[in-house]
């Protein structure tokens, strides 16, 4: 059975069997549903708020490393108006660590406009969602089905996976997304949409797995074309990755007493807003020399030293090293404009990317 065909008209016996899938897959969601932190109970209706916050935090995060971070921001701010209430740089810090950071920036102005225009209430629509800062096609599907019950499916990368396996779509992403967008419409049940759409979420994440799939164990198992083929690990198909082209530069860790050096980087651009140590453009080709000469200007500093080796780094569109450099400065010196003191001891606090973070621990070992 080719993709398309599965969209059109059946015989009676095949759509009967079509139509059984959503209903297979709510009684294994019942049996084996994860336990999520942001995840209302079973009959409990899901929390908009939680439901938001978590789907931003997991875009190209795990759920492993998103559960300590969606913790501490629902104990800091409980509820979408306390966050909308908080400060941007108090955002950035709880961040920290968690990477994108345009994530934390969209999420800080959709959490004001929602406490300013809509009374800190979230919109239930998809349409009205997707008018909010930082909300795109599947987060609008995945807040209204799961914490209003819309009868729409999103797509997520593990939904991605499951559909792609079951109904062995050739077409490579990121071009079969709008055949399986379409695809897993098929798996909505007729209610419980939030629950359809978890489900298929569950299911890519504990058996439909990238590789090694529990096969055996699927609800879908009898209806995959792909393990039929037994070509499920070859699913999804993607084209090949385009790796960046590598950038280097340099970072200058100034230390005075128990104190380090930093700046903040421009709002806009990558990693807006966040803190970090003084260093150079970050460029293709770029050599040591031209790098160092972009050192911060402090009178009375000691000779630079370059520390062995590089922090390395990879970022959505390029890989990046950096060669990093040394130096103590007396008691009393002055920062820079635009740049200041703070107490090595409060680092944890500092909205630090977790480049900078390589950077420091690198300097400072």
């Amino acid at each position: 059975m080719s993709p398309k065909s599965a969209l059109k008209p059946k015989s009676e016996p095949l759509q009967a069997e079509i139509s059984a899938r959503p209903l297979a897959l709510l009684q294994w969601y019942d049996r084996h549903r994860r336990r999520l932190p942001w995840r209302a109970a079973p009959g409990e209706a899901s929390d908009p708020y939680r439901v938001w916050l978590s789907e931003i935090m997991l875009q190209q995060t795990t759920v492993k490393a998103v559960g300590p971070y969606f913790e501490k921001f629902v104990a800091r701010w409980p509820d979408v108006t306390a966050l909308g209430r908080a400060s941007l740089d108090d955002v950035l810090r709880m961040w920290a660590g968690l990477g994108y950071y345009s994530r934390a920036r969209n999420l800080y102005a959709c959490a004001v406009a929602v406490t300013r225009d809509h009374g800190g209430v979230f919109p239930d629509t998809e349409e009205g969602l997707r008018a909010l800062p930082g909300i795109g096609p599947y987060t609008a599907a995945a807040i209204a089905a799961i914490a209003f019950d819309r009868r729409t499916m999103p797509v997520d990368g593990n939904i991605e996976r499951v559909v792609s396996r079951l109904f062995a779509v050739e077409e490579e992403l990121p071009q079969a997304k709008s055949l399986i967008q379409q695809l897993a419409a098929t798996l909505l049940a007729d209610t419980r949409a939030g629950d359809s759409a978890q489900a298929l979420m569950d299911l890519g994440a504990s058996i439909c797995t990238p590789k090694k799939p529990a096969c055996s164990l699927c609800p879908l198992n009898e209806d995959c074309t792909a393990r039929a083929q037994g070509t499920q690990e070859t699913f999804p198909r993607k084209a090949p990755k385009k790796s960046g082209t590598l950038r280097r530069g340099a970072a200058f860790v100034v230390t005075r007493g128990d104190e380090l050096l930093v700046r903040t980087r421009p709002e806009k651009g990558l990693l807006g807003g966040m803190t970090e140590v003084p260093g150079s453009d970050w460029l293709a080709g770029q050599d040591d020399a031209t790098a160092r000469k972009q050192a911060p200007d402090l009178k009375g500093l000691s000779r630079w030293q370059r520390k062995l080796g590089v922090v390395t780094h990879v970022f959505t569109h390029f890989p990046l090293e950096l060669v990093v450099y040394t130096v103590k400065a007396e008691a009393r010196t002055r920062a820079p404009e635009g740049m200041r003191w703070v107490p090595v001891a409060t680092l944890a606090d500092e909205a630090l990317p977790n480049v900078m973070r390589k950077v420091i621990a690198h300097a400072l070992d």
